[in-house]
């Protein structure tokens, strides 16, 4: 459980109106847990022609399906992508059938929507560079997708739409999206907690009136009930809390600074100092370039396209604005060097990033 944390849970009814609160819930039971492995599944890219050599490690890959007239359709993502084979097109022996292994993200659909007449899709990775085209998709065995996740939500006040279906009024299909929201002791909303899907309710013994819920949603890893802990009074007011944690909650960390409120934005012209002590991975980055700006707590984005729709504004400061980024060294040894197949951004690269955005950075 996660005592002394109390949520929200927010949806919609069929007709997609303005979000509703549909109940306050004092507690949960089974949020926390480890995540199970993401399921790694096997695809074909049939009919390739690639711009340049593919590397065996792709990570993030976007796959736009294009129409007759080469114009994409949408997009369709896939991480962790790594290439298993590749052999001569059987029905164009100018073009390559290539076999990877992938995990496909979440909140999109199983499969690619490709039109009538289609031309095939496009192939790009995670920064926007063309790697090529081919003329097909097609799904190799299909893995075998992990159990839900049963969460209960606890002594839940409800309310609007989701009352009206327990109460027989009328029926779960006219649930529509919905969402979970932990709240600090304020009743403000601390961080997202997932998507939750109502699948069982009962009476609830914590009072007359109450529900016990029972859901099935992603859990959140057990370092998110440290990290809600600290910010459960609120905004903290102590700089680097979040160094305790390692890349995993430092990642998490940046929910509940994003989800709390920002000052107005500073003049353009304005110094800021980023403490890089502790900036030893890109997680810290950001923690640490949102502390500079916004104080203790403070966001500035969780990634670089984060940080770049921050500095168009509403996030404290306008550019063109300094940096000095004090401890330089320690990030200088340390980011970006993990063999990963999608690594984070080099300690050269930020620098790089920052100047093309109009900040100037002073190494301190």
């Amino acid at each position: 459980m996660t005592a002394g944390t109390r949520f929200a849970l927010w949806g919609e009814d069929e007709d997609h109106e303005d979000e509703q609160l549909w109940a306050l819930c004092e507690d949960t039971e089974n949020l926390f847990a480890d995540p199970p492995e993401p399921v790694r599944r096997r695809y074909e890219l049939l009919g390739c022609a690639f711009e340049a050599e593919l590397p065996s490690a792709l990570g993030f890959l976007v796959l736009e399906p294009l129409d007759k007239n080469g114009k994409a359709t949408g997009e369709w993502y896939l991480e962790g992508a790594r290439v298993l084979a590749s052999r001569p097109c059987a029905r164009d022996l100018s073009r390559t059938d290539v076999t990877i292994e992938a995990v496909r993200c979440d909140q999109q659909p199983d499969y690619p929507q490709r039109v009538a007449l289609s031309v095939g899709f496009r192939l790009s990775d995670g920064h926007n560079r063309a790697l090529g085209h081919f003329r097909d998709l097609a799904e190799v065995l299909p893995s075998e997708e992990p159990p839900p996740h049963p969460v209960r939500l606890l002594g839940c006040a409800v309310q609007g739409p989701l009352l009206d279906v327990l109460e027989g009024r009328t029926k779960w299909r006219k649930l529509g999206y919905r969402s979970l929201a932990a709240l600090d002791a304020a009743g403000e909303t601390l961080a997202w907690a997932g998507h939750p899907d109502i699948v069982g309710r009962q009476p609830s013994p914590r009072g007359p009136g109450l529900y016990d819920l029972t859901v099935h949603m992603e859990p959140q890893p057990p370092v998110v009930a440290d990290v809600w802990r600290l910010w459960r009074g609120g905004r903290p007011v102590v700089p680097n809390l979040w160094a305790r944690f390692g890349s995993e909650g430092r990642g998490h960390w940046l929910g509940p600074a994003l989800a709390h409120p920002r000052g107005p934005d500073r003049s353009a012209g304005a110094t800021y100092h980023l403490d890089g002590r502790h900036v030893t991975d890109a997680e810290g980055f950001f923690c640490a370039l949102g502390e500079a700006v916004g104080g203790p707590g403070g966001y500035f984005g969780s990634g670089l396209d984060g940080v770049a729709d921050a500095l168009c504004g509403g996030f404290g400061a306008t550019r063109p604005f300094t940096l000095v980024w004090h401890h330089h060294e320690v990030a200088r040894r340390s980011l970006g060097l993990q063999p990963l197949a999608e690594r984070p951004a080099t300690f050269d690269e930020l620098l790089a990033f920052l100047e093309e955005e109009r900040v100037e950075v002073v190494l301190a």
